[in-house]
């Protein structure tokens, strides 16, 4: 959290001055994010959202206001609908999160049907994969862990390694139809999953940057694979224009 100084606002405090300030007309506004959640570090800023009939389109500022750098998400009545349509299909519900976690900062009587809408979606979850998608994704996990087996350099392995886990985490949160999250959301999401297996995941990952012991990461990823048929490489193909039915001859 904040440093208490000399010019200290309280979050919930700066956060209506601001809308004041600038939104003075809006229908409604809300304010999200880490301190909302009680998450609070030193270098956290404060999520606005604002809802303005007036506005043309969404827009995004950063700047800082009563000694805090604020994060503001202005739309009009119906432009954040396709934010959550784009969210759901990307799998990532930034925006509904913040609408369903938001406390009010003013509300002419719009917020109540928009938290509505955000929590319908979060619990509705994103589209669900299909087998074709899971195949391909399958494959090329797989071949993101043989390039990881096979690399000779630490270089090379610190740079896979990484890929490795992003893919780890989506194939395990999509194929089992929860949200993905990014950054320290990828862990949080994992534990709401299953909080063995991002204590597994965690910890595999963490040997090997510390030791560079390969194997709790292999064994992580070849558990995650075992489900769907295991590690893909013989038969998979993308596209129907030529046949290879005498290859394997």
């Amino acid at each position: 959290m904040k440093k208490k100084g000399g010019n200290f606002v309280e979050p919930i405090k700066a956060a209506r001055l601001f809308v004041t300030r600038y939104f003075p007309n809006c229908q409604g506004a809300l304010m999200a994010g880490s301190v909302v959640r009680g998450e609070a570090t030193a270098t956290s800023d404060l999520d606005i959202i604002i809802f303005d009939k007036e506005v043309s389109s969404s827009s995004r500022h950063s700047l800082t206001e009563f000694n805090w750098p604020i994060e503001v998400f202005v739309h009009n009545l119906t432009s954040y609908q396709s934010f959550f349509e784009s969210d759901r299909k990307r799998a990532r519900p930034s925006l509904q999160r913040m609408v369903a976690e938001g406390i009010v900062l003013k509300d002419d009587g719009v917020i109540e049907s928009i938290k509505q809408e955000a929590n319908r979606s979060l619990q509705d979850g994103p589209d669900k994969w299909t087998e074709k998608v899971i195949r391909t994704k399958r494959y090329f996990l797989t071949d993101v862990l043989e390039d990881f087996i096979g690399a000779t350099t630490r270089a090379e392995e610190l740079m896979i390694v990484n890929n490795l886990a992003d893919s780890v985490q989506e194939f395990v949160l999509r194929t089992n139809g929860c949200w993905l999250g990014s950054g320290k959301w990828i862990i949080r999401e994992l534990q709401k999953f299953d909080s063995d297996f991002a204590d597994q995941f965690v910890n595999a990952i963490d040997r090997y940057y510390r030791d560079g012991e390969k194997t709790k990461v292999i064994e992580l990823v070849d558990t995650v694979l075992e489900p769907f048929g295991g590690r893909l490489f013989n038969g998979f193909s993308i596209g129907t224009a030529y046949q290879l039915n005498n290859f394997s001859k």
